[in-house]
């Protein structure tokens, strides 16, 4: 029994049980409210402790998965600005060389395979990783330096992947396909891979590089 409990008999008619109560004082009913109170706040910190472990882990996670994506699309740009090297010196080739143009625009055809024989864009930019983090509003979760750079980052891929369609519409222009155009056609298609991808290219890697590090896990 409690120290400060005490037993209070109640007498009943002839014939019946006493009843015993125990009567409390108020230092019970303080304590046994503080350990409830406490029972609470303690539950409440042990919810936010785990929320906060699991929202860590959550984010930590969404930072490899980027990081890991720009890995990948580092090594697809240097192939791809090498590839593109490669086009350009065709187009170059191709602009001293009247014949080659003849078979280049033909038909009312433009057949892009003889300055780029695995299409305009030999390696596609991913940003899966990009847009899953964003649905888990990483921006709110990182640094603003790593959520500026990032968000440069794939920008700059969207840019350069952009080329694809430049080079298209160039292409599929009606003057495009005459043959006395080729030389101002393939002029413009250069154009295109300088300003959408090859002069990009340069300050993308960089860029990766200084990310790739930023999100490096400690």
């Amino acid at each position: 029994m409690p120290q400060h409990a005490k037993n209070k008999i109640v007498p009943k008619h002839d014939g019946e049980k006493l009843e015993i109560y125990t009567v409390r004082d108020w230092k019970e009913y303080v304590g046994e409210s503080l350990l409830i109170v406490f029972s609470v706040f303690l539950g409440l910190f042990l919810t936010e402790f785990i929320n906060s472990r699991h929202e860590k882990k959550e984010t930590q996670e969404l930072v490899n998965n980027i990081r890991a994506e720009l890995i990948k699309n580092k090594q697809f740009t240097v192939e791809q600005y090498a590839y593109d090297q490669k086009v350009l010196k065709s187009i170059d080739s191709a602009l001293v060389d009247p014949k080659l143009q003849a078979r280049m625009v033909a038909n009312d055809e433009f057949h892009l395979n003889y300055i780029a024989p695995a299409g305009v864009l030999y390696r596609y930019l991913d940003n899966v990783a990009w847009d899953v983090a964003k649905g888990h509003n990483i921006l709110s979760k990182i640094t603003f330096k790593q959520a500026a750079l990032l968000t440069r980052i794939y920008d700059e891929q969207a840019r350069i992947m952009k080329v694809e369609d430049e080079v298209a519409k160039v292409m599929f222009d009606p003057q495009a396909r005459k043959t006395p155009n080729a030389h101002a056609t393939l002029m413009l298609i250069k154009d295109n891979y300088h300003a959408w991808a090859v002069d990009r290219a340069p300050g993308l890697l960089k860029q990766y590089d200084e990310a790739i590090e930023l999100l490096k896990e400690d």
